[in-house]
């Protein structure tokens, strides 16, 4: 008899009430649908076990061989649902049980055990020990839990696109919600405000910092969880992925021993990533380096850094202040919002301080309208300003599975590539868990406050004549470089115009 043997394939588990899944998973026998049909699933090294056991059941599903990996992609989508099902044997329990578990739980974190070999605990610890697991696995930097109408969901944003994981029972899910707020020594009882917290967990060995949001919905309470990095995954300037000749620009810049240095971009545009390779570069031991942060995103060694805590009334404002009697050498604040915190960071960089900020503009050249709004000098921002680099964060197209794809020309037109371009497109594959996209690529532009653009701000000339006037001396805006990652078939099209392409 010839089985049919499928490879590199996702199929979704197919869970049926009369079987006993963890007995049928014991003998390698796993169930799925491929094309509308009912089957089940093994691999070539277990093929008599399945075989053995299919033919006990009461049902008549033809049998599919996959390879090892879809075999244990699969796998881990049954464990899942397993680990949810025994889930309503707790959730049924009395309140003093769930109490007793709690605890249990509570002292499971303060033995700070590794996540991995805690096989023994509490389902509901395995489930989201399992969160954290797959989230590292797969590169995640945020973990999404959310309430909806009958169920709940997992979600998981990877190279900065939200990519569904999981669904939950809703009684699972405020279980799963009571554990992280006790890990995260949260209020459990409290469900109507907003709350945050931080935890620690470890996993195989590597202590991971994450910060924890719960917001209360309409359907429950919605959490997300940030996983912060430590100081040694900080990347290097050449690291960072901009171009060389960029980076040389960096070190340049960052060898003013005052001034004022800006990083621009929307959320998620990994602005703090590039402040912090930043000081890592500065950071020597007769440099003292104090930064204010909300919230402290990376925990670096060899800096000191504060935490913004309004409750406490320790604004970015307040906190820059107190900084500038610690005898710093480098400051570095995590936004500029108002114009108390840019006034005194205008004058500490005119004091003799190097300075580096973020700003929420979408451009490089921007920023000085910006500063301008909040009611800053333009004497101040011309004097101190050395430069500004407005980035984002560009998915690359998986190196396995892009394929060619022909643009119209309109398209080509409005985005001024070459007729002749060859472009590629997004798949998906097992190599890049089926989205199209492998890892990012940092892309920026950097305006460099030279003497004529201070002679352009004293003339009182709009950011968009001083934006012509640097291109036309060759600054390479972002809309150049998405231009070129999309004819090197490095990206998509459609990533690039996600990106802002068109922004010119």
């Amino acid at each position: 008899m010839q089985i049919p043997k499928l490879v590199d394939v996702n199929l979704e588990p197919l869970w049926e009430e009369e079987i006993d899944h963890k007995l049928s998973t014991k003998h390698a026998l796993l169930f799925s649908i491929v094309e509308n049909q009912k089957v089940a699933i093994t691999k070539t090294s277990t093929l008599a076990s399945a075989l053995n056991y299919l033919a006990k059941l009461s049902i008549n599903y033809p049998l599919n061989l996959v390879d090892d990996e879809s075999y244990e992609r699969l796998l881990n989508k049954f464990q899942e649902i397993q680990t949810s099902s025994d889930f309503e044997e707790i959730s049924s329990s009395t309140s003093d049980e769930l109490i007793e578990i709690e605890s249990d739980l509570l002292e499971f974190i303060q033995n700070s055990q590794d996540l991995l070999s805690s096989e023994g605990s509490a389902p509901i610890v395995k489930l989201v020990n399992s969160l954290f697991f797959q989230a590292i696995k797969k590169g995640a930097s945020d973990i999404h839990i959310e309430n909806n109408e009958k169920k709940g969901e997992v979600r998981f944003r990877i190279d900065g696109a939200l990519k569904k994981h999981i669904d939950l029972d809703k009684k699972v899910i405020g279980l799963v919600t009571n554990r992280i707020k006790v890990i995260s020594n949260l209020d459990i009882s409290e469900k109507r405000v907003p709350q945050d917290g931080r935890t620690q967990v470890t996993i195989s060995g590597k202590t991971l910092d994450i910060r924890v949001s719960i917001l209360p919905t309409y359907y429950g309470e919605r959490i997300v969880m940030r996983i912060l990095m430590q100081s040694e995954h900080i990347p290097t300037l050449e690291n960072l992925g901009f171009t060389a000749e960029m980076t040389q620009r960096f070190y340049s810049l960052l060898r003013h021993s005052h001034g004022m240095i800006l990083v621009t971009g929307p959320t998620g545009s990994g602005k703090s990533t590039t402040l912090h390779a930043f000081l890592q570069h500065i950071a020597t031991p007769d440099k003292n380096i104090i930064t204010v942060e909300d919230p402290v995103e990376y925990n670096a060694q060899n800096i000191n850094q504060i935490q913004v805590n309004a409750k406490v009334g320790l604004t970015f404002a307040s906190g820059l202040r107190s900084i500038l009697r610690q005898d710093p050498d480098v400051i570095m604040i995590g936004e500029i919002r108002d114009h108390e915190t840019g006034e005194i960071a205008l004058q500490s960089a005119l004091t003799g301080h190097l300075l580096l900020s973020t700003l929420h503009t979408n451009d490089s050249t921007s920023s000085l309208t910006r500063l301008m709004d909040m009611g800053i000098a333009d004497y101040l921002i011309s004097s101190t300003l050395l430069g500004v680099l407005a980035q984002r964060l560009v998915r690359k197209l998986c190196e396995h599975c892009k394929a060619d794809t022909q643009l119209s020309d309109v398209v080509k037109r409005d985005i001024s590539l070459s007729p002749h371009a060859t472009t590629k497109h997004a798949v998906g594959c097992k190599m890049c868990d089926f989205t199209g996209y492998k890892g990012r690529v940092a892309v920026g532009e950097l305006f460099m406050v030279d003497d004529s653009v201070k002679e352009m701000i004293k003339q009182n000339f709009t950011d968009h004549q001083i934006r012509t006037q640097m291109k036309k001396k060759g600054m390479k805006t972002i809309a150049d470089q998405l231009r070129e990652l999309v004819e090197e078939g490095s990206t998509s099209y459609e990533e690039a115009l996600r990106v802002g392409i068109m922004d010119g």
